[in-house]
């Protein structure tokens, strides 16, 4: 299809680089006679630079534009058949509605017949009749824009340029406009190009639609394209909602994850490949517990108008709480006062006992010493009645000048939590802190996973480490001494339903969706 149209723009290698700073990197793009074309992506992905490279207000770094078989490159705004509509839509305050849309057609000097023909023809097309005498300041947003749409098609350019035309319209007039801009279009027969960062804006509107992120095209596509067949994570998430799951492809149209393997219409990834899996809430039904491919719990259930948004839980997260000792600083000093050192007690698994030496002792108990007038460190030596048996144990910590303090070594059997249908366990102690240690630490759950020999990691892998997140109700910066609460977690697994039906909190239900419904992406590297 797309080789029977005639190709009128195409971006050949576009670099653009601003003082060092690379804002697009070797973009490659054709776009075909009378298409609409949507760039989308968020703020500063380059979009609104490519509109202006081709339209002649930036020269690029590297690379070419050929406009129907010429490159323009040297050719000044002006002189290429394009004309363009900015978000701030520059209509000329001083002139009536007809005389903003006349502007370009008087500059080239045509006869007023001819003029007047063109712009009574725009107006009809924009739905203004009647405004033509009317002072544009007195326009409403809309209208101001339909007028600025106006006055560049009355140039007749073979391609219209759309920077964000939208943006400042609320929300109800943008909707309305969307279908305006698409039925102009359609009439007048001409290629659009827009930038917008509305995705809703983009699905609507469109013909090809191209996804842009940090100076690179994503994925370019129909809208059905880039909705049903996202490339990966990126777009799945800038394009609707999506439930993203990480999964490993066992071979083609077999795809697993969550511990349970799924038949799907994806082919040519290699096998046990790791990919990412996406599927549209609007895909999935609720079915009973016993019908479902998988089960879960409702957790939420919100109304959205037009549907509900149902959140099940599908794999529960594991979590395991621990207590937190918080004791007040307890500094040892020399007689001279030229040495000081501190260390806490702590907890040992039985398991670990097996390879500890002094260094793993020393930062367990976070020993240190130090010339308090200088801050500078002095090395410690360790001493230790360790057994590798349940117990309470001292160790000494010293300086070479006799300087020293004992501290407390619990060995326990510690508890593991296992989580079997996340395939999971987490584990982590009790543990001891001084009131300083926590408030000057600059990374502090970071620093409670470290106290707290906190992990996690997958049951039948034990070598794969899953990441933990941490919940404390303390404030760092007040805090006093006394036990404190820890838990540490990992994130369960949660699908996002679009349904009519309504379902009650709390209950299990099963969920299903077709082979077609799941759509295999290639894991994104970030």
């Amino acid at each position: 299809m797309e080789n029977e149209r005639r190709k009128l723009i195409q971006f050949q290698n576009i670099v653009k680089d601003f003082d060092g700073q690379i804002v697009l990197k070797g973009i490659d793009l054709d776009i075909y006679e009378n298409e609409f074309v949507t760039l989308l992506g968020p703020s500063g992905c380059g979009k609104t630079t490519l509109l202006r490279i081709l339209g002649g207000f930036l020269e690029p770094t590297e690379g070419h534009v050929i406009f129907d078989g010429h490159d323009i490159l040297k050719l000044p705004p002006y002189k290429r058949e394009l004309n363009t509509v900015f978000q701030k839509y520059a209509l000329f305050p001083h002139m009536n509605v007809y005389d903003n849309i006349a502007f370009g057609l008087k500059i080239k000097k045509m006869s007023k017949d001819i003029i007047e023909q063109k712009v009574m023809k725009m107006l009809k097309l924009i739905n203004l009749e009647g405004y033509e005498k009317k002072n544009v300041t007195l326009l409403s947003g809309g209208q101001q824009q339909r007028v600025a749409i106006a006055r560049a098609l009355v140039n007749e350019p073979s391609v219209l340029l759309l920077d964000e035309p939208l943006g400042a319209l609320d929300l109800k007039l943008r909707k309305e406009m969307q279908y305006e801009l698409k039925r102009i279009q359609q009439e007048v027969g001409i290629t659009f190009i827009y930038v917008t960062h509305d995705q809703e804006e983009a699905l609507t509107m469109s013909d090809k639609i191209v996804v842009m992120k940090d100076g690179e095209i994503q994925q370019a596509g129909t809208p059905q394209d880039i909705y049903n067949e996202p490339v990966n994570r990126y777009v799945a998430n800038f394009i609707g909602e999506s439930n993203i799951v990480p999964g490993r492809m066992l071979e083609d149209k077999k795809v697993r994850f969550d511990d349970i393997t799924f038949d799907c219409v994806d082919v040519g990834f290699k096998e046990n490949e790791p990919v990412d899996v996406v599927i549209r809430p609007e895909d999935i039904d609720i079915v009973s517990a016993e019908q479902g491919k998988m089960t879960g719990t409702v957790e939420s259930v919100l109304f959205k108008g037009v549907h509900y948004e149902v959140m099940v839980e599908t794999v529960p997260g594991t979590h395991v709480t621990v207590n937190m000792h918080v004791r007040k600083n307890e500094n040892i000093y020399s007689e001279d006062r030229k040495e000081a050192i501190s260390a806490n007690d702590f907890y040992l698994d039985l398991e670990d006992m097996k390879d500890i030496d002094d260094k793993e002792i020393v930062a367990r108990a976070d020993a240190q010493a130090w010339n308090p007038e200088t801050e500078e460190y002095i090395s410690i030596k360790v001493d230790t009645d360790l057994k590798e048996e349940i117990g309470e144990y001292a160790v000494t910590f010293s300086t070479n000048s006799g300087t020293q303090v004992t501290r407390k070594i619990w060995v326990v059997d510690q508890r593991v939590v296992e989580n079997k249908k996340a395939n999971e366990a987490v584990s982590a102690f009790n543990f001891f802190k001084s009131k300083d240690e926590i408030l000057e630490s600059p990374a502090l759950d970071t620093d409670l996973k470290t106290w707290a020999n906190a992990q996690g990691w997958k049951l039948d892998n034990e070598e794969e480490g899953i990441d933990l997140s941490v919940d404390y109700d303390f404030d760092p910066e007040t805090i006093t001494e006394g036990i404190y609460k820890v838990t540490f977690w990992t994130t369960g697994r949660e699908f996002k339903i679009h349904t009519t039906d309504f379902v009650e909190e709390g209950k299990e239900v099963g969920l299903t969706f077709f082979p077609e419904d799941i759509h295999v992406m290639e894991k994104m590297e970030f």
